[in-house]
């Protein structure tokens, strides 16, 4: 019998790469999407006898893009049973500050291609009545806050999204969860190695590998969304509900934040 196949799209770094190794652990063949050719170095290094890995090069900020990779499993008669939308572009930065091109492509990634491609496969899913769907959020979609307004907008989208997906299609089988990461050890942050460490120390930032494992282990049980990590990012988009406009507009104006 025909092993199913693990989807993971941003797959050539960071917690793409995560995925893609703990799912191959699992006994999954991957299909691995980036738009960087070094996908192709990656699957290399993850495949073995028990397993069949394919590094894909596609641009997932393209509104065709979705159809296209949707298009690609059939074509080579692949059977997708998990699906993790994890491609994506981090930024802090005023909206309008943004070029036209950026935002096409983050709201691309964030919001059309995940949402199609949970369309595509779901569908499928449902009719075997069984398949698992990670959608890798934030704890930003919690943050109505300067410089976040499109990172975060477009991963609150994303996050309602999944919650009413998970309703939707848990009495079919299929598992859908939302894993919203704070800080992880990904790089993409201007912070130097000691202050990392201590973030690691406290809790607040997590290795890539850590936030894979447990993102996993809620998708195969069935969660709804897990937060990693969990009391100290939860508390703190409580405190950031509480804190009105003006009080936002008071920080921005004295460059507090």
């Amino acid at each position: 019998m025909k092993k199913p196949y693990a989807l993971v799209t941003g797959a050539s770094s960071g917690m793409g790469v995560e995925f893609a190794r703990q799912l191959a652990k699992r006994g999954y063949n991957l299909l691995i999407v980036s738009n960087e050719e070094k996908i192709a170095d990656v699957a290399a290094e993850i495949k073995s006898k028990e397993i069949d890995v394919i590094g894909l090069v596609l641009d997932l900020g393209q509104q065709s893009s979705a159809r296209e990779l949707y298009e690609y499993t059939r074509a080579h008669n692949m059977e997708i049973e998990v699906l993790v939308n994890n491609a994506g572009v981090y930024h802090d930065k005023d909206i309008l500050d943004d070029s036209e091109g950026f935002t096409s492509l983050i709201m691309n990634l964030h919001m059309y291609t995940p949402a199609m491609l949970c369309y595509l496969f779901g569908q499928e899913m449902k009719a075997r009545g069984k398949g698992y769907i990670l959608n890798v959020c934030s704890v930003t979609s919690k943050m109505a806050a300067q410089r976040l307004g499109t990172y975060g907008g477009t991963k609150a989208f994303l996050s309602h999204f999944t919650r009413a997906l998970h309703i939707e299609l848990k009495p079919y089988g299929v598992y859908v969860t939302d894993v919203s990461p704070g800080a992880v050890d990904t790089g993409l942050y201007s912070i130097s190695p000691a202050l990392t460490k201590l973030g690691k120390c406290l809790g607040i930032i997590v290795s890539p590998e850590t936030l894979a494992r447990r993102g996993l282990r809620a998708l195969f049980h069935g969660r709804a969304k897990t937060t990693i990590p969990t009391i100290f990012w939860k508390v703190l988009c409580f405190i950031i509900l509480l804190i009105p406009t003006w009080l936002l507009q008071l920080i921005r104006r004295h460059g507090w934040f």
